[in-house]
C-alpha cells in the first residue's frame, strides 16, 4: 500500500481549524460589541438633545448675557451658546461610557484604561468651566462695587482700580481653573506663590519709601510722649 505522510496535512489543517474556531468565538463578542455601541449612540445622541433643549427652555443663554459674557466669548471669536455646548457635553460623556462598555466585551485593557481616565477627567472639566464663569461674575460685580466706591469717594483713577480688580480676579480663577484641569500644577503653584510675593515686596517697598516721613513722624509723637511721662 502506498503511504501517505500526514504530517504536513495536519500541520495546514489544525491553524485553520483553530481560526474558524476563534472566529466562530469572536464574532458574536464583535456583534454585542456594535450593538451596544450603536445603541449608546442612540441613546447619546437624545440625550444630548434632551439636555440642550432643557437648558434652551430656561434661556440659559440669556442669562449668561445679561451677566455680561457675550462680550468675552465675542472677543475670542467664539458664539455664546451654552445650552449647545452642554449638550455636546453630555453626549460625549455617553457616547465615551458605551465605547467603554464594547472595549470591555471585546476585551481591549488598554483602550479601556484610557476611556477610563477620559471619563473621569469630564468632571474637572466642568468644575474648570463653572470656576472660570464665577471668576468672571465676582470680577465684574466687584468692579462696579470698586468703580461705584471710588467716585462717590470723589476719588481719581476710579476706572483704572476698577479694571485692576477685574483683571486679578480673572487671573486668579484662571490659575483655579489651570489647577482644576491639572495643568502645570507645579508652575501654577510657583506663579501664584510668585505673584503674592511680589505684592507683599511692592507693598513693604511703597510703605519704606512712601510712608517713611509718616513712619518718623509716629514714631517721633510716640517717643515724646512716652518720654513726658
Amino acid at each position: 500500500m502506498p503511504y501517505y505522510n500526514t504530517d504536513g496535512f495536519t500541520q495546514v489543517v489544525t491553524p485553520l481549524q483553530n481560526l474558524w474556531s476563534s472566529s466562530i468565538t469572536f464574532v458574536p463578542i464583535l456583534v454585542s460589541a456594535l450593538v451596544v455601541f450603536v445603541v449608546g449612540l442612540v441613546v447619546a445622541s437624545g440625550l444630548g438633545m434632551l439636555v440642550e433643549r432643557i437648558f434652551a427652555s430656561i434661556k440659559l443663554d440669556s442669562v449668561l448675557k445679561q451677566l455680561g459674557f457675550e462680550p468675552h466669548f465675542e472677543r475670542a471669536g467664539l458664539r455664546l451658546h451654552a445650552s449647545r455646548f452642554l449638550g455636546q457635553l453630555a453626549f460625549w460623556f455617553l457616547t465615551v461610557a458605551f465605547l467603554l462598555a464594547a472595549s470591555d466585551i471585546l476585551g481591549l485593557p488598554s483602550l479601556s484604561i484610557f476611556l477610563r481616565e477620559v471619563l473621569s477627567y469630564i468632571p474637572n472639566v466642568v468644575a474648570a468651566v463653572l470656576i472660570m464663569l464665577a471668576a468672571v461674575v465676582i470680577a465684574g460685580f466687584t468692579r462696579a462695587s470698586v468703580q461705584a466706591s471710588v467716585k462717590g469717594a470723589r476719588l481719581p483713577s476710579a476706572h483704572f482700580l476698577g479694571s485692576l480688580t477685574w483683571w486679578v480676579i480673572v487671573i486668579f480663577g484662571l490659575l483655579a481653573t489651570l489647577s482644576q484641569l491639572n495643568v502645570a500644577a507645579e508652575v501654577v503653584q510657583s506663579i501664584v506663590t510668585g505673584f503674592i510675593a511680589m505684592l507683599a515686596l511692592a507693598g513693604g517697598l511703597a510703605f519704606g519709601l512712601g510712608g517713611r516721613d509718616y513712619a518718623a513722624h509716629l514714631i517721633g509723637k510716640l517717643r515724646e510722649h512716652t518720654e513726658s511721662h
